[in-house]
């Protein structure tokens, strides 16, 4: 069993029972276990930050490691004001001085928003504006246009858990109202995990909750494969979106790929190839991640992997099959690597690697390529064993 370690601000009543909440369906799966921290106030000023220094912290992560705990995560949103690079700071500080893999709240949100392909977000906070708006700032560092709904404007921390949670979920609706690609529930002390699944089905999108999000990263850094039902998207498949980001920069990084996405048909995990299940992009390469514009199994160059099963190597667009005419003039590509993931009699999906310039694809390349199918087969077979146990 995975032992979890928390660091919880002091004055918190919400995250220890609702984490021992999301993972009552899976007892045998990991347990839960908290130190605390003095908070008592959120504010912009030196005597809120202080609360956040790190000694306290890694005092209280020495008691978790004593526990023999897998992974420690500061159960916290603190980094989402006072800057990511503070929370980077600490979990590396924690891993050094404890040898255990460490995460914070702020870095989960910012891990679920990758796994996600979330650029535009919806903020819904019980901070002050002053505070809200330092956290619209310090997002949009990370590449994150962030839309806000109105804060409750409290600053005492115990407070928070007094909101009510009809209160919490009307911010949460109004969070997602403006186009966002997914909310963040932005407070580990805020009863916003209970309505994530229904609000989740009347937006449309994802809601991450804070506390939600923690215990999802920390099972993932501990080496499990969460899968936990009724508590959201994220505790559900968002391993699954998180293993398939990382398969995918790791052939882009491999090959050399400008540009690499997976596309998938599994209604199950609310996934459809005209939408690409994950992407992985160099450095200036426009995203084609939530362009549904095209009807992909109708495209020539996918009716020519569903007939041949085997790799698409095109590198250059002068023979047929060819490709859309967009994936030229909107997105630049002038090569590209379609690998078809396979399963049982359907293909599921495929990989695609984009260059932008000509260039052949080497058997080294398709080699790679070919791993990277089977790390999505691995990670299909890995998450389906977890649902239906």
């Amino acid at each position: 069993m995975i032992r979890i370690g928390m660091l919880t601000p002091s004055s918190n009543t919400c995250l220890e029972p609702v984490t021992y909440r999301l993972l009552d369906g899976a007892r045998d799966l990991a347990s839960a276990h908290f130190a605390r921290v003095p908070v008592t106030r959120i504010a912009l000023d030196g005597g809120s930050d202080a609360q956040f220094a790190f000694e306290p912290m890694l005092a209280a992560a020495r008691q978790l490691a004593d526990a023999r705990v897998d992974v420690i995560a500061w159960n916290g949103t603190s980094g989402s004001w006072l800057g990511v690079d503070h929370d980077r700071r600490l979990a590396a500080a924690i891993t050094a001085e404890t040898g255990i893999p460490a995460t914070t709240s702020t870095l989960a949100l910012l891990d679920a928003c990758a796994a996600y392909g979330v650029t535009r977000l919806g903020l819904a906070v019980p901070y002050t504006r002053d505070v809200a708006e330092r956290i619209v700032t310090t997002y949009a560092a990370e590449g994150l246009d962030c839309s806000l709904a109105e804060p409750f404007g409290i600053h005492d921390n115990e407070a928070f858990a007094r909101i009510p949670e009809p209160e919490v979920a009307r911010q949460i609706e109004q969070a997602g109202a403006d186009d966002a690609h997914a909310v963040a529930v932005v407070c580990t002390n805020v009863y916003g995990a209970g309505a994530a699944p229904g609000l989740e089905a009347a937006l449309g999108i994802p809601v991450f909750d804070s506390v939600s999000a923690t215990l999802w990263k920390a099972l993932d850094l501990a080496g499990a494969h969460p899968a936990l039902e009724g508590h959201g998207d994220l505790l559900r498949s968002g391993g699954l979106r998180a293993g398939f980001q990382r398969a995918l920069a790791d052939l882009r990084e491999a090959i050399g790929a400008d540009r690499t996405t997976l596309r998938l048909d599994l209604p199950a995990y609310g996934l459809h190839v005209d939408l690409t299940a994950g992407e992985a992009l160099g450095p200036g390469v426009r995203s084609i991640r939530r362009d549904a514009g095209l009807d992909q199994r109708r495209l020539n160059t996918v009716e020519w992997l569903e007939r041949h099963r085997v790799p698409l190597v095109q590198p250059h667009f002068q023979d047929d099959p060819k490709p859309p005419q967009a994936l030229i003039d909107v997105y630049g590509v002038r090569a590209q690597l379609l690998s078809p993931v396979v399963r049982g009699a359907d293909m599921t999906g495929w990989i695609s690697a984009h260059s932008l310039t000509g260039r052949e694809w080497d058997a080294a390349d398709q080699a790679v390529t070919a791993a990277a199918v089977d790390r999505v087969h691995h990670l299909l077979d890995t998450y389906g064993k977890a649902h239906s146990a």
